[in-house]
């Protein structure tokens, strides 16, 4: 009887030893795979496995992304790709590509992004500090919003002053252009259709027989009138005389 007991006891110390080992075991095997794999589950998801090189093929539809930590590189299987990246699929896997827009958040393909990142405006796939001429802020989307569409600038045109072409030493030219299509929305406003600049006159000094530019009309009109009319004429045209 005491023989039976004494193999009972053994058989269960034997149990309770074989497992402790076995939890021991499993603890260290668990803790060395978190050492292994690093601060992320990398093979989650994962349909190839490398301890060392993470993820080498996801499931389907998943992404391949490639995480880069100092000279290390190893993959891990994303739904979506992270911010900078896009997601490519293809027959045999489905690829997380970067980004080849500077300053992009979020992009559709590698030349052409749908989202800026803070500080920047989209415009037609890519990000700008300032929009284009002829578009403007919109700041609630972070957009280059369509603006005003404006013609070519004429040529610059005869230098005045006073409305005469002599007389002065300077004067100014003006420029201007018309507006072939009006924005959208009121908020967004037209450039400038005209500009002037600081010219030189021909001619410092005006000829006698020149007349004030308004007036030129006025002395052909009344260069078949009566003398009187004819004189008080002359006096205007001569008062114009620097």
């Amino acid at each position: 009887m005491q023989f039976r007991l004494f193999s009972f006891a053994l058989i269960v110390l034997n149990c309770v030893d074989y497992s402790h080992c076995q939890t021991q075991q499993s603890h260290r095997w668990r803790r060395n795979k978190r050492a292994s794999y690093g601060a992320y589950p990398i093979c989650k998801g994962c349909s190839v496995c490398s301890k060392d090189n993470g993820c080498m093929n996801c499931q389907p539809k998943l992404f391949l992304f490639l995480r880069r930590e100092r000279m290390r590189q190893y993959g891990e299987c994303l739904h979506a790709c992270p911010s900078g990246y896009y997601g490519v699929r293809g027959t045999e896997i489905n690829m997380c590509s970067r980004c080849r827009i500077d300053n992009c958040e979020a992009c559709f393909s590698k030349d052409f992004c749908t989202k800026c990142k803070p500080g920047f405006y989209l415009h037609k796939g890519r990000c700008f500090e300032k929009c284009p001429e002829g578009f403007a802020p919109l700041e609630d989307s972070m957009e280059c919003g369509e603006g005003c569409e404006v013609g070519q600038w004429s040529e610059w045109g005869t230098c005045t002053r006073r409305n005469k072409t002599c007389g002065f030493k300077w004067g100014l030219e003006t420029r201007t252009r018309h507006i072939v299509k009006k924005p959208p929305k009121d908020t967004i406003p037209c450039p400038t259709i005209a500009e002037s600049r600081r010219c030189k006159m021909a001619m410092r000094h005006c000829r006698k027989s020149e007349c004030v530019l308004l007036n030129q009309h006025m002395c052909s009109y009344f260069q078949y009138k009566p003398l009187f009319k004819r004189q008080i004429m002359h006096s205007i045209c001569k008062s114009s005389i620097s």
